[in-house]
């Protein structure tokens, strides 16, 4: 069995609906489990005890939310600092509204996502613009729902944003099972 972490903080339900979504398509998959946390409720034993993370964040001012930082600061250093996440995989992907195509700041809440899950020696799994949907919601970093206009009128994310989040958790999940009891960086 592959054991997936999907984690996510949401503002307006739009980045959980992502979440529901990544976990169904881990689900769909044989031989894999989807555990949906919220940031503040995961622990260190969530991470150890899975095969691999996708973590979703609502951006806020060009940045990752800061349920999700804090997460970072208080449950995952400590897996650093006990190489307790090398060679597993991670996957992203992030809602937001605003101004810009892009909802204001999303690839920069990616990268300081990336970032943080790099120092911990786990796998990035990109999206890449071959996935069916991707023109409605992708970035090279993950899905990423538009859940406001440049008004700022909340509009929800789209049906094609679910159904390419579901895609991305199938394909973070694959490199995964692939992964598995692997010591990629001995």
């Amino acid at each position: 069995m592959t054991k997936m972490l999907v984690i996510y903080a949401s503002d307006y339900g739009n980045t959980e609906k992502m979440a529901n979504a990544a976990a169904k398509g881990i689900t769909s998959l044989p031989e894999a489990e989807a555990v949906l946390k919220k940031a503040e409720d995961v622990t260190a034993d969530d991470f150890t005890s899975s095969d691999g993370v996708l973590l979703g964040s609502p951006v806020h001012m060009g940045n990752m939310d800061w349920r999700i930082k804090k997460m970072i600061d208080t449950v995952c250093s400590g897996l650093w600092m006990q190489d307790k996440m090398n060679g597993k995989t991670i996957g992203l992907f992030a809602s937001g509204g605003g101004f810009g195509g892009a909802g204001g700041g999303v690839e920069l809440a990616f990268i300081s996502m990336l970032n943080n899950f790099s120092e911990l020696g786990m796998v990035f799994v990109p999206l890449p613009k071959i996935t069916e949907n991707y023109k409605k919601g992708g970035l090279q970093w993950g899905p990423y729902g538009r859940s406001a206009d440049e008004e700022m009128n909340h509009q929800g994310v789209s049906e094609e944003v679910l159904a390419l989040t579901q895609k991305h958790a199938m394909h973070v999940t694959r490199v995964a099972k692939e992964l598995k009891n692997k010591n990629i960086f001995a």
